[in-house]
């Protein structure tokens, strides 16, 4: 039997691939991508939020490799202790429209019980990699209480 921080690790390795999901993941699992609930950023990268089911997963980086080509996806360190599992990535990959590259850390926060995934959030420099889709426009920021606005 794999310990908890391999499972996670097998998973990540395979996780559009419905088989792997299914001997990796539990039929309830939940599974959070980026957010909770954030409607403007489900606009733009349709996974986002929260979701439950082993096939959340699938449908996830299935949609993930849609819109981007995973050019890098680097394990820095991995964690475990009981059933609790993290994982520290660099990932680097590619706009399949807008062609832009971006290369983002990645947090990923799982539990495993009796051998499979039962909660797994993964977390990731979201502004960044949201802006690989921009096509245009401009956004207005005031975030500094003494500061002025920012446009990006």
């Amino acid at each position: 039997m794999r310990t908890s921080v391999e499972t996670v690790l097998a998973l990540l390795a395979d996780a559009a691939n419905p088989s792997t999901v299914a001997e990796l993941v539990a039929p309830d699992a939940t599974y959070v991508s980026l957010n909770y609930d954030n409607p403007d950023l489900k606009r733009i990268m349709p996974w986002c939020g929260s979701h439950s089911g082993a096939q959340s997963i699938v449908e996830t980086f299935v949609n993930v490799n849609r819109h981007w080509e995973i050019l890098a996806f680097d394990v820095l360190e991995t964690f475990g202790s009981d059933e609790r599992v993290a994982v520290f990535v660099s990932c680097t990959f590619r706009s399949r429209v807008m062609d832009r590259t971006l290369t983002s850390p990645v947090a990923i926060f799982a539990k495993v019980d009796g051998g499979k995934v039962t909660h797994m959030q993964f977390m990731e420099d979201t502004f960044g990699t949201a802006s690989t889709f921009r096509s245009g426009g401009a956004w207005t920021f005031r975030a500094d209480p003494g500061g002025a606005e920012v446009t990006i």
